[in-house]
């Protein structure tokens, strides 16, 4: 597969396209800055919001990795992907979001979320409340192919690549050990899993550690 991963340079990129140049998949990664990235990966050093259609017309799959959480930048998460959505109408390319575990429902009605408990930090609601506006506005979005992934409530940036995960719908998902965590090595893993499959074409899905 061609894989266009944007803003490869995050902490989520770098481990999504690890895993992508790992199954031998062909890779770009579009970055602001510099960066050293493995052998045969193909760069293109651009502002996010200045990609343009003629820059990924012949991959397969974008992946937008892009996260912020200042409170001035967390209007560009649902601003970014808006600006993919836009340039890939109507295409056959799909696009697959880094998303947030905030907005998975926690009823079988769908009626209330993660973020909506009363033990859910207030430092988390800002960029909780910035992915949940991506989500809503992809559902709206019935002329590309997106597909949103919602890790576990614990995204642990340094936990361990066990190779193993449970898929999970709209609702929070633990595992045997009454856990909601996935690191990011095995997000990556869940990622291009999807991209390879494509099995939740204009549907969110979550992901939750199996161990």
């Amino acid at each position: 597969m061609k894989i266009t991963i944007v803003c490869a340079n995050g902490r989520a990129g770098k481990l999504i396209l690890q895993e992508a140049v790992k199954r031998g998949h062909e890779v770009t990664a579009i970055v602001r800055k510099d960066c050293k990235f493995p052998k045969g990966v193909n760069v293109i050093k651009k502002d996010l919001f200045d990609i343009t259609y003629e820059d990924v017309k012949n991959s397969n799959a974008i992946i937008n990795a892009f996260g912020t959480w200042t409170e001035e930048t967390l209007p560009s998460l649902p601003a970014a992907t808006k600006h993919l959505c836009d340039i890939l109408s109507n295409s056959d390319i799909r696009l697959l979001v880094v998303g947030g575990a905030g907005s998975l429902y926690v009823n079988p009605e769908h009626t209330r979320c993660v973020e909506d408990g009363p033990d859910f930090p207030d430092i988390f609601k800002p960029v909780s409340a910035a992915h949940g506006k991506t989500l809503k506005a992809l559902r709206t979005r019935n002329d590309v192919q997106w597909t949103y992934l919602s890790p576990a409530g614990d995204f642990q940036a340094d936990g361990i690549r066990s190779g193993k995960y449970i898929l999970g719908g709209e609702e929070l998902t633990r595992n045997s050990n009454g856990e909601s965590i996935i690191s990011y090595a095995d997000y990556a893993i869940a990622m291009i899993d999807e991209a390879e499959n494509g099995d939740y074409i204009q549907k969110r899905f979550s992901v939750v550690a199996d161990y």
